[in-house]
């Protein structure tokens, strides 16, 4: 593919109804062709001899910030925040910042202000996690929403009540070949978002 015929791929961001973020695009030949919904599916950790329920959501552009947000309610008002960057990494790694015990509203209006920034900088992660009981709600860098929780009525309903099916069977974007997508700016703009969340070094957390 030249890269001309590339330039064009990475402009399409629309298959049907759905359309996806900046942050990331199927790679050419549309292995996985994107579009909205949810799967439960069962994390499991073969070494800690548990399991831990999950639903895995995908939700065009328009909805999904929004939707991001109302999956955080259920967590309570005080949460722990994780920020992820892969800006520097040279091998499909990326750096976890922790900050603990923080008032779900303040997060809230923080990450109002960088939706730009969680929306399209395919580099850039985030993770929120209950502190009264395992739960935590990832927007992770595929601009997938994740779910890990034991009772995951509360979120199903959520996503039920702003449109979304249940298709156990459906790919996610992870599931094919993919790009991420980045500009310049979204590093300087991760690291001002860290500054307003006063995040540090990583902490041991949950990462299911």
């Amino acid at each position: 593919m030249n890269s001309k015929t590339l330039t064009a791929h990475l402009r399409v961001d629309q298959y049907g109804d759905f359309r996806l973020t900046e942050a990331i695009r199927p790679a050419p030949g549309v292995p996985v062709v994107p579009r909205q919904g949810y799967r439960r599916e069962t994390y499991r950790d073969a070494k800690a001899k548990w399991r831990v329920p999950v639903l895995a959501a995908s939700v065009s552009r328009e909805n999904l910030f929004d939707l991001f947000l109302a999956l955080l309610e259920p967590l309570g008002p005080v949460v722990d925040v994780v920020l992820e960057t892969s800006h520097e990494s040279r091998k499909g790694g990326h750096h976890d910042l922790f900050r603990e015990r923080i008032d779900l509203p303040v997060l809230s209006s923080h990450l109002y202000d960088y939706e730009d920034l969680l929306l399209n900088d395919g580099c850039t992660g985030v993770a929120v996690i209950g502190i009264n009981g395992p739960m935590e709600v990832q927007f992770d860098e595929h601009k997938l929403l994740i779910v890990y929780a034991h009772d995951l009525k509360p979120f199903e309903t959520i996503l039920e009540e702003a449109g979304l099916e249940r298709d156990d069977g459906m790919k996610l974007i992870t599931e094919g070949e993919h790009l991420h997508t980045t500009e310049p700016h979204y590093a300087t703009e991760f690291e001002q978002l860290c500054y307003r969340l006063g995040v540090g070094e990583p902490a041991e957390h949950a990462n299911w």
